[in-house]
């Protein structure tokens, strides 16, 4: 609780205590009436206020305008009928009240957002004659050195050069499990560093740095209203004023009919009550705060979750998810090759292994990385000469003197080697020394230790059709699709060509069924804009991906989408619900207040205690670790 929402607690319970107390009171007349004063300005100054200054600025049709039109007209025809005061006053008590949990529930969705604002590093620490300086991260270089000390925030995207320690990421993903990072590993700017120091490379400039992007995407999401905000914001516009005319003709139309048309008394009193009794009905407080509360609580719970969703729009568009495309390397699979078999000839499979490692030892290709890796020796690069890298083919070298060549079917048959298919799905390096045949090695992605849980759980969730575009073999790519339960697979496609792919399945999907998009790379950026709803990894996305798509999981698990499109749903489930609940509880109580039946203590139920609960309910959106 802020000093705010203690202020206005202390306001309510004072007045409450008057109020209550002012009734065991024998006064009447002036006295009476000053005592009731009291209690009521200390709960309502504040709306009076507000009030009167919406019509010094002509905007006068708000819902502070309907209250103190409403408790100043009770009060007034309280003084006339020498009446009960209470009504009046407990109008406004109870609409603060209602005003406080709406202020109590925004505070906690807003800290579950400011968990994440806790990301923004103050300084960066740069050493300088053996002393560290302290310096804005703005001011930090591509390539400059910082060390992060234990406790302290990486301000800055980059590589270990030295030192080993854990990263809390929890703020940026969600998961509460530490990361270890140690000398040649990437690192993105929000962790939190627990142990050891750490000197890291920086790789990107503050602005461009993840923390910063996440920021801004978070501080821009609420921009980004969604069509059930917008349809409540134009509603309150017209609403709000219909209603103030609607009650000033309940007020005098009635009487006059009755006094000018049959000859009856006028009854101003009663009507004016019905009037006023209206307008407390009336107010649209349930709606015009509980809808937006509900998006806000939804994008705060899922930040909370690891998924930064840039706008409530984007929230409703995710909840209408029927088709997920999918892009296969660094989506589905972690886009870390690995040998995964080796078929040699007469030589065993370590020297195989060490002809290849070698003759691509002058290459920085992930699959020359994961030959390296496989061999697992230090590359003495004086065995190897004659290095010669042929574009689309692979490499020749001689390695102690003889001719090693790797690469795939078109260097074999460009060099004349009878060369032998492998059943396995992969990159097939194939291997010739000294001309002869020698074998072939497998490489291929290693997929995601969730990934089929992921799709299972989309299906789950509602998901009729998942489909995998990829630009990897077909071969490679319908093993994938067909290992983790994959509907539809596209391969060997160019990024236009994805694009293209992308239009057809739009073409195809239910009518009020939406396509989302899942990629990382930078040729995924295209389909990402030109998808429904364009979803991104964001620990080790690319920034053109990250900036394209709507969605961002920050810890690259694809299980978080089918917990996203739950969330969202939930969300919606309830946008809907506070919405028909808070209009047909109006609607039934307007008719009710405009006969006569109904009274203030109804119209205090049908304004605050709508509220009330329509604020309650948008609260659970906050609450999804159980989705």
């Amino acid at each position: 609780m802020n000093k705010k929402q203690k202020k206005m607690l202390i306001r309510i319970l004072i007045s409450a205590a008057l109020l209550i107390g002012i009734g065991f009171v024998p006064i009447t007349g002036a006295p009476r009436f000053v005592c009731y004063l009291i209690p009521y300005l200390i709960i309502g100054y504040d709306i009076l206020i507000k009030a009167f200054k919406g019509i010094r600025n002509r905007q006068p049709f708000d819902e502070s305008l309907l209250m103190a039109i409403a408790t100043i007209g009770a009060m007034a025809i309280a003084i006339y009928e020498d009446g009960d005061y209470t009504e009046a006053i407990a109008v406004m008590l109870f609409y603060q009240i209602g005003e406080w949990f709406q202020s109590y529930a925004v505070g906690k969705s807003r800290r579950n957002i400011s968990e994440l604002m806790d990301i923004r590093p103050d300084y960066a620490n740069i050493e300088k004659d053996g002393k560290l300086e302290q310096i804005d991260p703005d001011e930090v270089e591509i390539g400059s050195v910082i060390v992060v000390q234990p406790g302290e925030k990486v301000p800055i995207d980059g590589i270990v050069t030295e030192g080993s320690s854990s990263l809390n990421t929890s703020a940026l993903t969600g998961e509460s499990l530490p990361r270890d990072a140690k000398v040649g590993d990437e690192i993105i700017s929000g962790c939190i560093n627990m142990t050891g120091v750490l000197k890291i490379r920086t790789t990107k400039e503050f602005g461009d740095s993840t923390a910063s992007k996440i920021l801004d995407l978070v501080e821009n999401a609420s921009s980004r209203k969604s069509k059930s905000e917008a349809f409540i914001t134009k509603f309150a516009r017209i609403y709000t004023p219909a209603v103030v005319y609607s009650a000033i003709a309940l007020a005098i139309l009635p009487p006059l009919v009755r006094m000018v048309g049959m000859g009856l008394p006028a009854e101003w009193g009663t009507w004016i009550y019905r009037a006023l009794t209206f307008l407390v009905i009336s107010c649209p407080c349930a709606l015009v705060i509980s809808i937006p509360l509900s998006f806000f609580a939804g994008i705060g719970g899922a930040s909370n979750a690891g998924v930064l969703v840039k706008g409530s729009n984007y929230l409703e568009t995710l909840s209408k998810t029927k088709y997920v495309v999918f892009d296969k390397t660094g989506t589905l699979t972690q886009g870390v090759f690995e040998v995964n078999a080796v078929h040699h000839n007469e030589m065993t499979e370590e020297e195989l292994l060490e002809y290849a490692a070698l003759a691509e030892s002058a290459s920085s290709h992930p699959i020359s990385k994961s030959l390296q890796k496989a061999y697992g020796r230090e590359i003495d690069r004086s065995r190897v000469t004659d290095i010669q890298e042929i574009s689309g083919n692979g490499v020749t070298a001689k390695v102690d003197g003889i001719d090693v060549a790797a690469g795939n079917s078109k260097l074999m048959e460009r060099l004349g080697v009878k060369w032998i298919d492998c059943h396995h799905a992969g990159t097939i390096i194939h291997m010739a020394v000294n001309g002869e045949y020698a074998g072939h090695i497998v490489i291929s992605d290693v997929e995601k230790p969730h990934a089929k849980e992921a799709v299972q759980a989309l299906r789950a969730a509602g998901v009729e059709r998942t489909v995998m575009l990829t630009g990897d073999s077909r071969k490679v790519a319908e093993h994938v699709a067909s290992d983790l339960g994959i509907d539809e697979v596209y391969a060997e496609l160019l990024p236009a060509d994805k694009v293209a792919r992308v239009e057809e399945l739009l073409a195809q999907k239910p009518a009020k069924g939406k396509l989302a998009f899942v990629g990382d790379g930078i040729n995924d950026a295209p389909v990402l804009s030109r998808a429904d709803i364009g979803i991104a990894m964001g620990a080790m996305g690319s920034d053109a991906a990250i900036e394209a798509a709507d969605i961002v999981l920050m810890d690259d698990d694809p299980m978080k989408i089918s917990k996203a499109i739950r969330i969202a749903r939930k969300c919606i489930h309830i946008v809907y619900e506070n919405i028909w609940f808070a209009i047909g509880v109006k609607l039934i109580c307007l008719a009710l207040g405009a006969v006569g039946i109904a009274n203030m203590w109804l119209a205090i139920f049908a304004d605050v205690g709508v509220m009330i609960i329509a604020v309650l309910n948008a609260v659970r959106a906050l609450f999804v670790k159980k989705l």
